[in-house]
């Protein structure tokens, strides 16, 4: 819904402003409209001017044309747990703790009972294996679940990370004017990638880090060796027990038409060099030899230099997706 209100401040006195989003409760003189991006308004009717009807996402989007459910499905297969099961539409998956993506519920459908039971059930399920529970929830697009985040914040969950998922024609990545000559492409995860991999870097990787890293349906490393040409880039390598981190890294699942880059990664002495942009080029070019023609990411709302990257290389915002956290209680 398009919401239009009466708002006062100080300065200018009463005016208009107007709140788009969905509109997930209508109780005690309170409308609760959950925007775009995952915030929530609440209105009192006393405010209200007008509200009409608009449709659940733009008639054109630039990039690929997608559901949010289709892209939720291809990331979750492009970063699979290690266990995971079934309740009813929801996905409950686990990783040891790696990453909210692999340990957290993929609810793309009914679960079967009513949500306050689902929810102990996930809650349950979660604390067998010593996980705090959470879910992952997507707004911004149709056919996304800000019913669901609106049920999860009155059974006290909390929202505690948001990120965006981008989508980009593959072809014009591909023809990006960067150095590839330098990009080593591998089918194989060796200690010298996981050396540059914040989350593996400061020691010997868990084996859930390697079990999801290497699933996927077809899945390329890109690596950009380390080059000791200065004082400046000798200061940036690291050691990764006898693997010296390279300048920079990326992955790339190649899933029908769809490449997904991840673990996009630069030594931070050596940034604003192109070196992520070589590595995802290079990873582009190899997408399209196995068919693929739209891209996308993952990309945290507070990574303003990443999103920078991408909006620089074409990416635009299909959707958003937030991590909602179960109450402590509730995973003790």
């Amino acid at each position: 819904m398009s919401v239009r209100l009466t708002v006062t401040d100080g300065e200018s006195g009463a005016r208009f402003t107007d709140v788009v989003g969905v509109l997930t409760s209508w109780t005690g003189g309170v409308l609760c409209v959950t925007r775009r991006t995952g915030a929530e308004v609440r209105i009192p009717e006393s405010s209200l001017v007008a509200g009409k009807v608009v449709p659940a996402a733009p008639a054109r989007r630039r990039g690929p044309a997608a559901t949010a459910a289709e892209l939720d499905r291809a990331a979750a297969r492009a970063w699979p747990p290690v266990v995971s099961e079934r309740l009813g539409g929801w996905e409950l998956r686990a990783a040891g703790g790696f990453t909210r993506r692999a340990n957290s519920v993929l609810p793309l459908g009914d679960p079967g009972m009513p949500v306050r039971d689902a929810l102990r059930r996930v809650a349950a399920w979660y604390a067998e294996r010593g996980l705090p529970a959470y879910i992952q929830v997507s707004t911004g697009a149709e056919g996304t679940q800000e019913l669901l985040a609106a049920e999860l914040a009155e059974h006290g969950w909390t929202q505690e990370v948001s990120a965006e998922i981008r989508i980009a024609a593959l072809a014009p990545l591909a023809d990006l004017d960067a150095d590839v000559s330098r990009v080593v492409l591998s089918r194989d995860l060796d200690d010298a990638w996981l050396a540059r991999y914040q989350r593996s870097a400061s020691g010997e990787p868990a084996p859930e880090v390697v079990r999801v890293l290497s699933g996927g349906p077809s899945v390329w490393f890109a690596t950009v060796p380390a080059t000791i040409a200065n004082t400046e880039e000798t200061e940036g390598t690291e050691e990764h027990g006898a693997a010296v981190a390279p300048a920079a890294i990326g992955r790339c699942v190649v899933d029908g038409r769809w490449a997904g880059f991840t673990a996009v990664e630069t030594d931070p002495l050596l940034r604003r060099r192109g070196l992520a942009t070589a590595a995802m080029t290079a990873l582009a070019r190899k997408a399209l030899q196995e068919g693929a023609s739209a891209a996308y990411l993952q990309v945290e709302t507070d990574n303003d230099g990443a999103r920078a990257l991408y909006e620089g290389m074409g990416f635009t915002t299909h959707h958003s997706y937030h991590h909602w956290r179960a109450p402590h209680e509730n995973h003790r």
